[in-house]
């Protein structure tokens, strides 16, 4: 038996994936063995290094994947087997999260561990929803408690005479379930009922929803608004600070479930924005990138880059691959020669820039018409151009510029393919929950969307990236209701936000 292995204990954080912290990605990204709960993020899962184990723990209210003995003995199994081993737990291992108790199980099983430390949602919670949990003006002191007993015990362990009296702010975790019996204990152990609370559902992600009242009232509020776990509430006046700070419910896509059709290499630039305005972002790549069918002509193409007038890109997909085919073959980044380089929109400019490299030719507008209408503004009359592009583009540049006199040969770098792979289960939560507006950010983005056989969330609308994809999503029925201008991602999100506010 290898005794090399060990067990991370990890914090998640609350929701968020911002706020993990640094040394728990890391070890998720090295993991052997990921063992998570049902409050991770799901994006966590695509940190993972290739043939990383993930396997779910469940541990959501009464629905249980795995009970705390299983999982105890999988952790110490598999870090037995000399594996790294990281156990991701919600917010922080220590409060609430059962982390000692795998801690003591390692221990006695001679497993090394560490304990890696997260933000918890007894504090992230509140000041998302614009609730300090300290104030000099409020309180000087703070209690948090569960609202969620082992079952196993014959009697309460929560001492309500005793928190009732406690002054100060009072946080309560996994509580919602037990939200009537909690609030009517305090109030009949001598908390006033007018003492003001506040819930707050799924903190710090874009699904977040906060309601408020008092302790006398809440239960009734929690029911009519069918508010579920999981939640973190807070009591207290602090609950009254929310009028003047509350930040992250106030942004102008706040409530707005978006869903990102792009590869997943590709979607963090999108998501990130959307996310950054309050949106409840789903990643739902339809296609990833894949090296193209004739990988030698492609590397022969590379390879004679330098023997042309132009370089033309398309995609920064394009420059990536080509770039990457091109520094495997020569270390030196002269041995590209001195052609001009042409993109055909500023994304794809900017990755070109990544490598130290000045675009020669940029059009007005960021579609294939626009830079043939760039290029009758250049002599390419006899030139040579290497046009780095997908499989099964539109022909139109290739066209247009032969017509203009130009010596055109295609470098295909690289094909788009349907993404088959769904480690957060995005589809399901689509089916599940709906969307407000679906994203599409290239034509083959909506024909694999439309592949996946999934049914059009009722009142979702479409948003396009320019006129080529909004064609392809009216092939389908499906007419935007959005279209970039500029077409281009930051085009696509002033457009976003504009729509809905």
């Amino acid at each position: 038996m290898n005794h090399n292995g060990i067990c991370y204990l990890v914090g998640a954080g609350p929701g968020d994936p911002g706020l993990i912290t640094v040394r728990a990605k890391e070890l998720i990204q090295s993991a052997d063995v990921l063992v998570y709960d049902a409050l991770s993020n799901p994006v966590f899962l695509t940190w993972t290094k290739p043939g990383c184990e993930k396997i779910n723990a469940g541990k959501r209210a009464k629905d249980h994947t795995l009970t705390q003995d299983e999982t105890n003995d999988l952790i110490v199994a598999k870090a037995q087997q000399g594996k790294s081993v990281v156990r991701l737990k919600g917010g922080d291992p220590m409060i609430f999260g059962r982390g000692g108790e795998e801690a003591a199980e390692l221990a006695a099983a001679g497993v090394p561990f560490e304990i890696v430390p997260g933000i918890s949602s007894a504090i992230a919670g509140p000041a998302y929803a614009g609730i300090p949990v300290t104030h000099r003006e409020h309180n000087t002191q703070l209690t948090i408690f569960t609202g969620h007993e082992d079952p196993t015990k014959e009697t309460s362990t929560l001492d309500y005479q005793h928190l009732a009296a406690t002054p100060g702010t009072k946080v309560f975790l996994m509580g919602v379930a037990r939200l009537r019996e909690i609030t009517t204990s305090l109030v009949a152990n001598g908390a006033s009922p007018a003492t003001p609370i506040a819930l707050t559902r799924w903190a710090t992600t874009g699904a977040q929803k906060t309601i408020t009242g008092t302790l006398a009232d809440i239960a009734d509020t929690a029911d009519r608004e069918n508010f579920k776990s999981p939640a973190v509430a807070v009591i207290g006046s602090v609950v009254n600070e929310r009028q003047n700070i509350n930040w992250f419910e106030n942004r102008p896509l706040f409530g707005k479930r978006i869903v990102v059709t792009r590869t997943r290499e590709q979607a963090g630039e999108l998501s990130a924005q959307l996310a950054a305005l309050g949106a409840d972002v789903v990643e739902l790549p339809t296609i990833r990138i894949a090296p193209p069918e004739d990988r030698r002509t492609f590397a022969e193409s590379v390879t004679h880059a330098h023997e042309y007038d132009w370089l033309v890109f398309t995609s920064p997909n394009g420059v990536s691959r080509f770039f990457d085919a091109f520094f495997a073959t020569y270390p030196d980044a002269r041995s590209l020669g001195n052609p001009r380089i042409a993109a055909i929109g500023p994304g794809t400019a900017r990755k070109i820039n990544e490598y130290r490299i000045t675009v020669d030719l940029l059009p007005e507008k960021f579609v294939a018409e626009g830079l043939i209408d760039a290029f009758k503004k250049e002599s390419v009359d006899n030139l040579t151009m290497l046009w780095i592009k997908a499989a099964d583009t539109r022909d139109v540049i290739g066209r247009e510029l032969t017509k203009m006199g130009a010596i055109v040969d295609e470098c295909i770098a690289y094909q788009t393919v349907p993404e088959t792979d769904d480690p957060t289960g995005a589809k399901a939560r689509l089916a599940a929950e709906g969307a407000d507006l679906i994203t599409f950010t290239s034509g083959s983005t909506v024909d694999h969307f439309m592949a996946l056989g999934l049914d059009w969330p009722e009142h979702c609308e479409a948003a396009s990236i320019g006129p080529v994809t909004s064609t392809t999503l009216r092939a389908h029925n499906h007419p935007p209701a959005i279209e970039a201008t500029p077409h281009n991602i930051p085009g696509l999100v002033d457009a976003i936000v504009n729509h809905f506010t």
